[in-house]
């Protein structure tokens, strides 16, 4: 089955979330990354009595942080097979938050600096960690895969410095030091994770998978890891005891698999970082609490 047809259904709301908004607290560009879903997460959770959030396909992580932050539940679990995002997310919660911060403010933004950095193939983790945020704030658009180009113009002429924003990346890595207590990482097979954990009540889990996207293959050519057999993911999240949340493409397909499992689907109308509205589908056991508490359009 083709999940990802051009079959779409309208938002009830006319009210979208800005993006430009939402308090950033990752160390990540990532594409289809969620900060515009972080008002819908924290009315979510506020209707859970969670004790810990599991966040299978982790990414660039804004969901997770949010809630430890935030303290939305007592444990947050982030979870990610990408060994290049892993291990930033490693090296961060282990202890090397702050070495890494110092890394990144003390490194000398030039071509051949940068070139020297992502050619190293033999590497510690921390020095993966530093290499995969080089990468991430070097390329356009963020994008980790394979074929991806290094910014040549950037913001404003800037070139390789237009996102590398080092005393911003300093404090967002050393701010997660602070929370990291709150957090566990996890470098492994989210869906496996959401099995072992499918018996706990208390446990919520926030599902954003990197899937490939209707008719234009974005996932595979984003992400590195973007093959995902869906329909194994939506029979796991059937069986889970606790609730979830999970995003997709506003595709029929997808809305076809959501009612073969007999979850409920709610369009959410948003902005991202270039202010063009784009519509995504939450899938959920019951998503009355969206329809009833719509985030309102926040200013940017």
């Amino acid at each position: 089955m083709n999940l990802f047809v051009d079959i779409e259904i309208e938002p009830q709301s006319e009210k979208i979330v800005n993006v430009a908004s939402v308090p950033q607290r990752s160390p990540f560009r990532y594409p289809g990354g969620k900060t515009w879903l972080v008002p819908i997460v924290r009315k979510w959770l506020k209707t859970r009595k969670a004790n810990e959030l599991i966040e299978p396909f982790a990414g660039g992580g804004i969901i997770s942080l949010t809630v430890a932050f935030e303290e939305l539940t007592n444990r947050v679990t982030m979870v990610e097979c990408d060994d290049q995002v892993a291990a930033v997310w490693e090296t961060i919660f282990s202890g090397g938050a702050q070495k890494l911060a110092e890394h990144i403010v003390n490194f000398s933004m030039t071509l051949d600096n940068v070139q020297s950095v992502l050619s190293k193939t033999d590497m510690s983790r921390e020095d993966l960690a530093f290499q995969t945020i080089l990468r991430n704030r070097v390329n356009h658009g963020g994008i980790l895969a394979p074929g991806s180009g290094l910014l040549k113009h950037g913001e404003n002429g800037k070139g390789l410095k237009s996102r590398w924003y080092a005393d911003t990346l300093y404090r967002r890595i050393t701010n997660i030091n602070h929370i990291r207590n709150r957090v566990s990482f996890v470098h492994g097979d989210g869906m496996k994770v959401m099995q072992d954990n499918r018996e706990k009540t208390d446990t919520v889990y926030f599902i954003d998978p990197p899937y490939t996207a209707a008719g234009k293959k974005a996932g595979s050519r984003l992400y590195t890891h973007s093959e995902l057999d869906h329909e194994h993911l939506f029979q796991i999240a059937a069986g889970v005891a606790g609730d979830f949340l999970m995003t997709y493409d506003n595709a029929g397909g997808v809305q076809e698999l959501a009612r073969k499992h007999n979850f409920d689907l709610e369009p959410v109308s948003m902005k991202n970082t270039h202010h063009a509205e784009m519509t995504e589908l939450l899938i959920g056991r019951d998503l009355d609490w969206v329809r009833r508490n719509s985030p309102r359009q926040i200013a940017s």
